[in-house]
């Protein structure tokens, strides 16, 4: 059977200062989030992933969104470096936690920038998204580090959203899924679904036809539930009001050694 682990990071204490581009600040419950936080990782392991909790970053708000601290492909980790210099701090527990599970370990270096939220892997193509977190030194690194290993790298703009995941994620057949107004150049991408709420541009593949998705987007459960997917609805209220989604919250690892 596939190896399924999944990182996660326990939210900071200081979470409701965690950094917010463009939208305006919302108060946010600290206690309601690590709840919520704790239901989403127990989703994970009901379905069948291993979680593993990355060493916490309590001086660092956003490091909950571990996705940003590095980006997988097969067994390589490549150690991300944001484009926000106040989230650079969150990597050293995240790099600790993949180098023990046997990862052969990268790093962006400068004048490179990276945020894992911007790649989306689909088989063997990654999609970088270019904007304000991630560089065109970053996408070159990604390129650098991947492509002698089979990926084809696609760079994909990115003005509207924080992140390219932020815009578009993909289906369990390759189907990229996201919001019209948030999505810069839909056209990149062989298939491409609408969907009509912003957070229902956000899946995580548990596995088989079930998709992990925030519980604020009914309408596009019910549409990928007339595609015959199985959504798995989990509250993620205060993390979206920090821009985050269900797929930032986690990194997850398939067939390491493959």
């Amino acid at each position: 059977m596939p190896s399924k682990k999944a990182l996660v990071r326990r939210p900071s204490p200081r979470l409701a200062e965690g950094l917010v581009t463009p939208v305006e600040r919302e108060g946010v419950d600290v206690g309601r989030a690590v709840e919520q936080w704790e239901a989403y990782v127990e989703a994970l392991r009901t379905h069948g992933w291993e979680t593993i909790e990355v060493a916490p970053a309590d001086d660092c708000p956003a490091s909950v969104f571990v996705e940003d601290t590095v980006v997988m492909y097969r067994n390589v980790a490549l150690i991300a470096r944001s484009g926000a210099e106040s989230r650079r701090d969150e990597t050293a527990g995240v790099e600790e936690a993949v180098a023990s599970l046997g990862c052969s370990v990268n790093w962006v270096w400068e004048p490179g920038t990276l945020d894992g939220g911007d790649v989306l892997k689909i088989g063997d193509t990654v999609y970088v998204g270019r904007g304000g977190r991630t560089n065109a030194a970053g996408v070159q690194q990604v390129r650098a580090a991947f492509e002698p290993l089979g990926a084809r790298v696609v760079a994909v703009p990115v003005t509207e959203v924080l992140h390219l995941k932020s815009a578009v994620t993909a289906l369990p057949d390759g189907t990229v899924v996201g919001r019209v107004p948030n999505t810069d150049a839909p056209s990149l991408f062989p298939r491409f679904l609408p969907v009509p709420e912003g957070s229902g541009a956000h899946v995580v593949l548990l596995g088989g036809d079930k998709l992990l998705m925030a519980a604020s987007a009914p309408r596009t459960a019910e549409l990928f539930a007339d595609l015959g997917y199985e959504p798995v609805l989990a509250d993620i209220g205060e993390f979206e009001k920090l821009e985050g989604c269900v797929t930032c919250l986690s990194v997850r690892l398939r067939d390491l050694y493959t």
